[in-house]
């Protein structure tokens, strides 16, 4: 019996005609299909291809277009595939990628690779400048700053600004230039010039006599929360970067922040969800991806048997109320929601600024109050219905009681534990969720079983 004919890939399945290409050696035809698709469906037909058809596909590409697909790329995926491709080839990739972007590529990657490809730059100053970005935490200042701003020396004239700035307008053009930094003999920062005030004072004039001096400036220390609450505080477009002795070392800009903040907003989401180790797509390496889930997924085992010891503990109650069963997992998981509800407002509050991780009395007013009044409207109608269902009132006031108290105490714990966490400098995305989880399923099993112990005779 003849084997049926591999169907040829369709419009819908463009990495099939790409990986196709890629086998048959016809990297130049696999490029062409790549290039004739939108940004939205690149990005598809990457995520389908293997690792190593990745890095061919990117190396047979120029290095311009290499670098305008890898930009739309996850950063994480940008850097494995920089990682398989030749040093040779991903130097000139990153050549063509925007200083900011090819550092936060390269920081991605593991340091052998990242070294091997700045080994290969051809220009030594852009390795060292790259060098020193990746040598940053991605999210301060110095990991967000750029080297590409305009600085001139104190003793220029407005017109030696102007003439620079006119001769090599495109490259200046190229860095967004909204404020033109003066800086001394030892390039210490010492004011900065308004194009404005440039372009209305004549041309002989010493930038020092119409410099703003002691600008507002960041440290190339100062951390995200720093960062996001002073431009959030000035509104401006961009600040100069210094090091602690004054040296101007780069520029930081809002639009900079801005990313940095969706890539904090992202990165909580996902430790929230249990995935650790960063961005997971579904292109990486089957082992890394299960050891990244698996560092939360095993400590959770221990943290439910300790949950569900408490049960082992009331065996007798649970046996001689059999109905009682129905109702736990109904009150652990009502309180839960409600203590993720606490964890949630907590976390933002603290991303925003809005409240120290010190003020655990204003949450506990705060979230107390809210607490009881949800906990009483879901104690009743919970403890109504398993009144009604059973027509026992004891049942009722058990399985109400416990869940208006299990309410109380998780909000209590989920609008608290981010702040102990945030002081003890671990993330609170990460640790508050099994903490509340294993808390209130502990905590609501404890109520209703010793509520109804204490009633038993009631129950039966």
């Amino acid at each position: 019996m003849s084997e049926e004919p591999i169907p040829a890939p369709t419009q819908d399945r463009p990495w099939e005609a790409i990986d196709d290409h890629l086998e048959a050696s016809e990297l130049s035809k696999a490029a062409k299909v790549l290039d004739g698709l939108p940004g939205e469906e690149q990005r598809l037909a990457m995520a389908h291809l293997s690792g190593r058809s990745q890095a061919t596909l990117v190396e047979s590409l120029t290095p311009e277009n290499a670098a305008e697909l890898l930009e739309r790329l996850p950063e994480a995926q940008a850097a494995d595939i920089l990682e398989d491709m030749s040093p040779e080839a991903a130097a000139d990739v990153v050549e063509a990628l925007p200083e900011e972007t090819g550092a936060d590529f390269l920081r991605e990657m593991r340091a052998i690779e990242s070294e091997a490809l700045l080994a290969e730059l051809d220009d030594p100053d852009e390795a060292d400048n790259l060098r020193e970005l990746t040598s940053y935490q991605w999210d301060t200042a110095g990991g967000l700053m750029t080297h590409a701003y305009a600085a001139f020396s104190e003793t220029s004239q407005v017109g030696d600004v102007l003439n620079e700035l006119s001769e090599e307008a495109e490259r200046y053009a190229d860095m967004d230039v909204q404020y033109v930094y003066v800086t001394d003999s030892e390039g210490l920062l010492r004011g900065v010039l308004r194009l404005r005030d440039l372009v209305l004072t004549p041309r002989s004039r010493p930038v020092a006599e119409i410099m703003l001096q002691d600008p507002v400036h960041v440290s190339v220390e100062d951390d995200f929360e720093k960062l996001r609450n002073t431009f959030e505080e000035r509104n401006y477009v961009g600040l100069p970067v210094v090091a602690p002795n004054g040296l101007l070392l780069g520029a930081v800009t809002q639009k900079a922040v801005r990313e940095a903040t969706a890539e904090h907003q992202t990165e909580d989401y996902l430790h929230s969800a249990g995935i650790l180790g960063g961005e997971e797509l579904r292109s990486m390496p089957m082992l890394a991806r299960c050891g990244r889930r698996l560092a939360w997924l095993a400590p959770n085992i221990v943290l439910n048997i300790v949950a569900a010891s408490v049960i082992a503990v009331y065996e007798d109650t649970l046996q001689a109320v059999i109905a009682l069963a129905v109702f736990l997992p109904i009150v652990s998981d009502m309180s839960g929601c409600s203590g993720n509800q606490a964890v949630a407002v907590s976390i933002r509050e603290l991303t925003l600024g809005l409240i120290r991780p010190t003020e655990f009395l204003r949450i506990v007013w705060k979230e107390g109050i809210l607490g009881m009044i949800n906990g009483f409207v879901l104690g009743c109608i919970l403890g109504t219905l398993a009144a009604i269902w059973k027509d026992n009132i004891y049942l009722g006031l058990v399985i109400g009681g416990a869940l208006f108290l299990n309410t109380i105490l998780s909000v209590l714990l989920g609008g608290c534990v981010p702040l102990f966490l945030k002081r003890l400098k671990v993330d609170p995305a990460l640790a508050s969720g099994p903490i509340l989880t294993t808390c209130t399923d502990m905590c609501g099993f404890f109520l209703v079983l010793n509520l109804a112990s204490a009633v038993l005779s009631k129950l039966t």
